[in-house]
């Protein structure tokens, strides 16, 4: 156990999420799942190029074991030629302010969040995103403690929604006494078919259309329940 617990080892997943071309075969949906309950692990989903090289210098500088997933595909074209910081670990990042709703989205669904943060605001939805990086350990406080100020919780993840990513934030509030409502967004129970990502992704409704669309239809659910 203390060997595990001190293994410098890590783990580049690479092809997280949806792959498109790649073939139904190759979907890298449920690493989310079967990885998070490995004890002493550290697990990051980097949003973009430039969080995936701070992924990178954090894991060299960790003991114990440590993974990091990344898409298939290029990333969003930032530049990549600036310093470099290792992450805190365990620490998220508020990216966008709100008063509606919160949005905890992990890796690839970051930039969804942001896009559909930004339609919600044309239908008078103020929402927050926030950016936890790590799947495991969470960012408890952080997690905890914007959970309280919302009426609608809502996790992000392109990854099974059995045993991902918005099971471990349901856990923590549980653990918490945090009762609030939550919506996850992810992969239902049920294998992916073949189609682009961008094509899976509206298919899913996980992109940012969808997004609008299952917050919308919550937080009218909840107004509905209110006034009757």
């Amino acid at each position: 156990d203390v060997f595990l617990q001190n293994l410098p080892v890590t783990f580049a997943l690479d092809r997280g999420g949806l792959v498109g071309a790649d073939g139904p075969t190759h979907h890298g949906v449920f690493d989310l799942s079967f990885l998070r309950h490995i004890p002493n692990l550290t697990f990051v989903v980097p949003r973009d190029e430039i969080e995936l090289k701070r992924a990178m210098l954090t894991a060299s500088k960790t003991e114990g074991p440590f993974a990091y997933r990344y898409p298939r595909g290029s990333g969003l074209g930032l530049p990549l030629d600036g310093p470099i910081d290792p992450m805190e670990i365990g620490k998220g990042e508020i990216l966008r302010e709100g008063k509606d709703v919160v949005i905890f989205a992990v890796g690839t669904m970051v930039s969804e969040a942001l896009s559909a943060a930004e339609k919600l605001s044309t239908q008078g939805i103020d929402a927050a995103v926030i950016d936890p990086r790590f799947i495991k350990p969470l960012d408890a406080d952080l997690i905890c403690s914007m959970s309280t100020e919302f009426p609608l919780v809502v996790t992000a993840e392109e990854n099974a929604l059995q045993g991902g990513f918005g099971s471990a934030v349901l856990e923590l509030l549980s653990e918490a006494g945090i009762n609030t409502q939550v919506l996850r967004i992810g992969i239902g129970d049920h294998f992916v078919e073949q189609g682009t990502q961008a094509e899976l992704r509206a298919l899913l409704k996980i992109d940012a259309a969808g997004m609008v669309e299952k917050i919308v239809a919550a937080q009218n659910k909840q107004e509905n329940s209110a006034a009757s």
